[in-house]
């Protein structure tokens, strides 16, 4: 007899919370094998194949397409032991297991949960010349209109018990936007709520700032709507979410602002000694080596000379935390956005070594194959936004590290060398650091030093 077994959509790694269903893989049906992928999702990090860990037939699919699931939500059931799908042993796990649960037994999983605080009353006042806003939530009683009259009620809601939501952007999403979650229908398995409910609640929520507007008359047909600070209404344009990539890098660069108090140097170099470097090598023979595998060696050089830029601030413990290796992130533009790939132990690989790897990282970014873990943990990333033809620029330090090298294009400019103005490869080099692990000292020092590498590639050299 067929043993029907749930698989839920597990845990993804790196604190992940939720994934959008991208595409489907099998049909309900179908016969799966022991680790065969049966979706395709999106995490705020990567698109990931999501393998079964059970062989059988498929005998139900939760979620459509486009739609956004909590980690621990039903995926897909399957029907193990039954004909046509492998037999008895086609029940056992295959042992492979992304984080969170197991193929033979599914272990508890790990979460924090935080008391159920008492809720105080909620105290409201009504104002005769303000229009009610509108909200979701039931009508409140008759107010006769008269002066400001506070009015303390405790919302139904209360009583109901914990808000079903276990993703902690969620409930940040809402907290940022001052929306009660309580107020909503979550579209989840058992009435959770997703960021898609959030997202839908504040497109078509009242702004809050109109309930100390007077009511003004409706507009004449044609006519265009005012929002009350002047400017035009935005009826007619193109909502793009933010979820995705592109939600997880305005989440990550705005913590980053909040949290992290930046500066940024930077200089003028004559890259004219580096380029004709680069030329040589590559004419010798052998594996081409990239603009950018130079600028990372030299990277990782001067901070072994500067490891306070090597760093992350722990805000828990109030200390700054220095590594001993150096983890290098850049940025990579792709279709899907901007993505930051994390070259793993960059101070031990040679030019050679991160031409192959960054040329690694970028196809698998073109192609959304990079994984939550070819994403996180670098400690010092390197920008080149030269690629696009801008000369500066004052970059976003990449949330939790304490610096970033920018790197502009490189091009003929007027420049005095050796007592005579010639015609150089100029470039501008820009550092961005978290003021709180070091001083401007050490900054310009850093980059001081990477100017001269720059100009004279045997700095480089002597401090290998």
């Amino acid at each position: 007899m067929a043993q029907v077994l749930e698989f839920k959509l597990p845990d993804l790694g790196e604190g992940l919370t939720e994934a959008e269903i991208v595409r489907w893989l099998v049909e309900v049906g179908d016969v799966v094998a022991v680790d065969q992928p049966v979706v395709e999702v999106e995490t705020a990090k990567a698109m990931v194949e999501v393998p079964c860990p059970y062989g059988g037939v498929v005998t139900a699919r939760f979620g459509e397409e486009g739609t956004e699931l909590p980690v621990g939500a039903p995926l897909i059931t399957v029907a193990v032991g039954a004909p046509d799908s492998g037999g008895p042993a086609a029940a056992e796990g295959s042992g492979n297991v992304l984080v969170g649960y197991g193929t033979s037994e599914a272990p508890a999983r790990r979460r924090r949960i935080r008391a159920t605080r008492p809720q105080p009353a909620v105290s409201v006042t009504v104002d005769a010349a303000a229009p009610a806003a509108v909200t979701p939530a039931a009508p409140a009683p008759a107010v006769p209109a008269s002066a400001a009259t506070p009015v303390t009620a405790v919302p139904a809601a209360l009583s109901d018990g914990p808000v079903p939501v276990i993703s902690p952007l969620v409930r940040r999403l809402a907290r940022e936007n001052g929306l009660d979650l309580r107020e909503l229908t979550g579209s989840g398995p058992e009435g959770l709520i997703l960021r898609a409910d959030v997202e839908n609640a504040l497109r078509t929520a009242v702004p809050r700032d109109q309930a100390a507007q007077t009511v003004q008359a409706a507009p004449a047909a044609g006519q265009a709507v005012q929002r009350p600070n002047g400017s035009a209404g935005f009826d007619g344009g193109r909502r793009i979410p933010l979820k995705g990539v592109r939600g997880a890098v305005a989440d990550k660069l705005s913590r980053s602002r909040r949290e992290i108090p930046d500066a940024t140097c930077w200089v003028d170099a004559d890259a004219t000694e580096l380029m004709r470097a680069r030329a040589a090598m590559n004419a010798a023979g052998g594996p081409k080596i990239s603009l950018l595998a130079l600028l990372a060696r030299i990277c990782t050089a001067a901070l072994a000379r500067f490891p306070e830029l090597n760093s992350t601030v722990d805000l828990a413990a109030r200390e700054i935390v220095q590594f001993d290796q150096v983890h290098l992130g850049f940025a990579a533009q792709t279709d899907r956005g901007l993505v930051v790939p994390v070259v793993r132990d960059a101070h031990a690989r040679d030019a050679e070594a991160l031409t192959a790897e960054f040329a690694r990282l970028t196809e698998a970014g073109r192609e959304g194959r990079l994984t939550p873990g070819d994403l996180t943990g670098g400690t010092f990333t390197l920008n080149n936004y030269g690629v696009f033809g801008v000369d500066g620029s004052t970059p976003i330090v990449n949330h939790p590290e304490a610096a970033m090298l920018g790197v502009g294009r490189i091009i003929p400019k007027p420049w005095v060398h050796e007592g005579e103005l010639a015609v150089r490869q100029v470039v501008q080099l820009s550092l961005t650091f978290d003021h709180r692990v070091c001083d401007g000292g050490t900054a310009g020092g850093f980059l001081r030093y990477v100017a001269d590498c720059v100009e004279q590639p045997a700095v480089l050299l002597r401090s290998l």
